[in-house]
C-alpha cells in the first residue's frame, strides 16, 4: 500500500521514537494534535486530517491514555530511510 509523502515523514519520525499528543475539549472532541520528535521538538505541518488518516490506516495507536505511537503495521508501511545523524 502506498502512502503519501507527509504520512511517510510522520511514520518515520514515530519509528525513531516520536509521539503524537492530542488535546480534547470538554465535550471529548479533538481540539489540537501535536507531533513531537524523540528530542521533544514540535514537528510543523501536522494536523487533524493527517492524524485521522494515519489512524484510519491503523498505523498509530494509543493505549492506556498514553500518547499515540507507531504500530507494527505502521512500521511495515514506512520505507527505510537513511538517518542523517
Amino acid at each position: 500500500m502506498d502512502i503519501s509523502r507527509a504520512e511517510q515523514r510522520i511514520l518515520h519520525l514515530l519509528a525513531q521514537g516520536g509521539r503524537i499528543e492530542i488535546e480534547r475539549t470538554e465535550n471529548k472532541k479533538i481540539e489540537t494534535v501535536n507531533c513531537y520528535t524523540r528530542d521533544g521538538w514540535l514537528y510543523p505541518g501536522f494536523g487533524i486530517e493527517l492524524f485521522r488518516k494515519l489512524k484510519q490506516l491503523k498505523a498509530i495507536k494509543s493505549s492506556g491514555g498514553h500518547p499515540y505511537r507507531i504500530t507494527e503495521r505502521g512500521l511495515r508501511l514506512v520505507r527505510a530511510q537513511l538517518d542523517n545523524r
